[in-house]
């Protein structure tokens, strides 16, 4: 691995190219703000993807990716006389500090419970109103649930075992199918939406991410999808003019393949 110096020469040779081509580039002379910010969102995807493929290579590119963007916004920032690289890791590395009183002060704490307790009741002394307005409006929607639950927990507002979640699932699915069978569309997607979230909450107290074990869901549907759709044209087969019996075939045989 890198020393620091070389880790803190490579960070600067970074700054010293996003000089250059803020000056003379003209795609990144031309951006700004607001454009940069659909194009940090793919490249979170992209290093989100690149982490639950485990593909070690991949994440430092990604990471790359993201911090380039960091640096990038972080230059527009000193053009706007506004803040500068310095002043974000200053920013980040104060709250860090203040926000670990048992590291950097007297606090005692036993386990992760009590840092994440201690986090949330140091954000409301800073002045918030909710624990709850660090969340994101734009997060997509399980994260978000995940996150609000995280919040809430972590000032005590949570169920004391998993057994008490999974009986609140449970009822939720109850009701769910009480409002299929009465036809009622709407309140359907109500407690469609109450069963996602207490499945969500659940999925917290049997340590499991919900995001990531839908996102390894997707990824092997279509893997197994796509090998049925290989064998398939193997045979010179279209899928639409098979039947789902022939179709299962290689369904099942898929599962060899990807589990």
């Amino acid at each position: 691995m890198n020393s620091r110096k070389e880790q803190l020469d490579a960070f600067n040779r970074l700054l010293d190219i996003m000089d250059d081509l803020r000056e003379k580039c003209p795609w990144d002379k031309k951006q700004t703000l607001e454009s940069l910010r659909h194009l940090t969102i793919e490249e979170t995807y992209e290093l989100a993807d690149a982490i639950l493929d485990n593909d070690l290579s991949e994440i430092k590119k990604e990471l790359g990716d993201v911090l380039l963007h960091i640096v990038f916004y972080a230059k527009i920032g000193s053009e706007k006389n506004a803040f500068d690289i310095a002043d974000v890791a200053n920013a980040i590395s104060d709250k860090l500090i203040d926000r670990h009183p048992h590291i950097y002060g007297d606090v005692q704490v036993e386990n992760e419970a009590d840092v994440k307790r201690n986090w949330e009741n140091l954000k409301l002394k800073e002045g918030k109103n909710s624990v709850l307005e660090g969340v994101p409006k734009s997060l997509p929607a399980v994260v978000k649930a995940s996150r609000i639950q995280e919040k809430v927990a972590g000032v005590g507002f949570d169920w004391e075992k998993p057994e008490q979640v999974w009986e609140k699932v449970q009822e939720e699915l109850t009701e769910l199918n009480e409002e299929i069978k009465a036809g009622n569309t709407e309140n359907t997607e109500k407690e469609f939406g109450d069963v996602l979230f207490s499945m969500i909450n659940y999925a917290r107290f049997i340590n499991v991410n919900p995001e990531n074990a839908l996102e390894k869901t997707n990824k092997k549907f279509i893997n197994r999808f796509q090998y049925l759709e290989k064998e398939a044209k193997k045979q010179n087969k279209q899928l639409s003019e098979m039947s789902l019996t022939e179709m299962d075939v290689f369904w099942e045989k898929s599962k060899q393949f990807f589990k």
